[in-house]
């Protein structure tokens, strides 16, 4: 197993060798709870097609997860008590831990949703103690010690009592001695909130995530700009943003939401700098099927889901990222001089750029023109790409000199582009890796 760290600058996710990890999630809230072993595999095996590297998913699930069994009747604890895990529901756990490690992925694991510690709402019962956290935090450690597994403690309820508090760092160090430390750890918050709020200083947290959550154009750049900012650095990421087909905002008055919501929120976020992102998808979560109760209106069972468009075209961004130096990406407005459409919610331009100043990348979600100041880069000729991130293929668009100020204006179809510049001399290859289109 590959042991991921945080990068030398702070920034980062890396893998043993050095090389950088490019932390791209599905949100698979209910995958250990409501999938058979068959399904599991079906699932997972198209999320690796189509590039993800993180399944983020929970051991003791939000629906009901301690009382209604799983697919095969195990519940995950005896009498509800965390000192006592049931060995029969946790090899199913193994089961799909494997098959994740299997297509080259990583586990991200909730431990536990937030109602077990937290039941503000929810189904719970509350069943956490600071003593038997550890215990149950040191159960899963030593059982995962030698998978690919990223922690991710919290599951969607506030701190709000020193109870939580103790609950919560208990169970991170119960995890640490149980696993000797090989694993990072992060936490999953309450919507509209960060991580950082909570648990910036505290040594077990290795990244921030956020849960910018489920509305159209929410602003989720200044939560990663906010975290980007802290001293000490740490990486930061948006880890559960809009989700496909889910109604904005819990109102199907605002419609749903779909795959250009996707792209925007993935871009936004990764350009303000970010390590990485997660995807969701509404009917996906929480695996929907008829039978089922189905959670704040969703519309389509989760194979149906399985293929909607904004799953194949999040890793559209994983590929541009990956195409270019990794580990020296910045954010940087400074490069944005003016533009066409005011900057708010749904037109809100975002750039990052090498911080050596090799390359560009701005993300304009509607079509306009935008004046950039590309003192910042050390390029004389800049070559233009437009890069399509609904297909991965990039459009070469000719050559500039770098005159300082630049205007561009994104095609009128789309409706969003990545502008791509890079130094003519360097060499690169076209952005992505679905080359050169039209």
């Amino acid at each position: 197993m590959s042991i991921l760290s945080v990068s030398a600058n702070r920034r980062f996710l890396v893998r043993e060798d050095g090389s950088p990890f490019l932390y791209l999630g599905d949100t698979a809230w209910e995958l250990f709870h409501r999938l058979t072993r068959g399904e599991a595999e079906w699932f997972l095996r198209d999320r690796a097609a189509k590039g993800f590297s993180v399944i983020q998913t929970v051991v003791l699930a939000e629906e009901d997860g301690l009382n209604t069994p799983n697919s095969y009747g195990h519940r995950p604890l005896v009498d509800n008590d965390p000192t006592q895990p049931n060995e029969a529901y946790f090899e199913h756990v193994d089961f799909i831990v494997n098959a994740i490690s299997a297509l080259g992925m990583w586990c991200g694991m909730l431990p536990t949703w937030g109602d077990k510690w937290n039941i503000r709402w929810g189904i719970g019962p509350e069943v956490f103690t600071p003593e038997n956290a550890h215990c149950y935090g040191a159960f899963l450690g030593r059982r995962y010690r030698d998978k690919p597994v990223i922690w991710i403690l919290g599951g969607d309820r506030p701190v709000e009592t020193q109870q939580h508090r103790d609950i919560l760092n208990a169970m991170a160090a119960g995890l640490r001695a149980g696993d000797g430390g090989r694993h990072l750890i992060t936490f999953h918050p309450v919507g509209g909130r960060s991580s950082s709020s909570d648990w910036h200083s505290t040594d077990w947290l290795d990244f921030n995530m956020c849960q910018s959550g489920h509305a159209r154009n929410t602003p989720n750049w200044e939560f990663i700009a906010h975290d980007y900012a802290l001293d000490p650095p740490k990486p930061c990421m948006d880890g559960e943003p809009a989700y496909e087909d889910h109604p904005s905002a819990f109102n199907i008055e605002n419609g749903y939401m779909d795959a250009y919501d996707v792209r925007k929120g993935l871009y936004w976020a990764l350009f303000a700098g970010a390590h990485g992102h997660t995807y969701g998808c509404h009917p996906i979560w929480q695996f929907f099927v008829p039978g089922r109760i189905p959670r704040s209106f969703c519309r389509h069972t989760w194979q149906e889901a399985l293929h909607f468009p904004g799953s194949g075209q999040v890793q559209h961004a994983r590929w541009l990222i990956e195409s270019r130096p990794f580990l020296s990406r910045v954010p940087d407005q400074s490069l944005i001089l003016r533009t066409e459409r005011e900057q708010t919610r749904g037109h809100h331009v975002r750039a990052t750029r090498d911080a050596e100043g090799s390359y560009v990348f701005v993300y304009f979600p509607t079509s306009q023109t935008v004046t950039l100041d590309l003192r910042a880069l050390r390029a004389d000729l800049l070559r233009v790409s437009w890069y399509d991130p609904r297909t991965g293929a990039a459009r070469h668009a000719g050559y500039v000199p770098n005159g300082e100020l630049c205007a561009f204006t994104a095609p009128d179809f789309g409706p969003d582009w990545v502008l791509v510049l890079d130094d003519a001399s360097a060499g690169y290859p076209p952005p992505g890796n679905n080359g050169w289109c039209g």
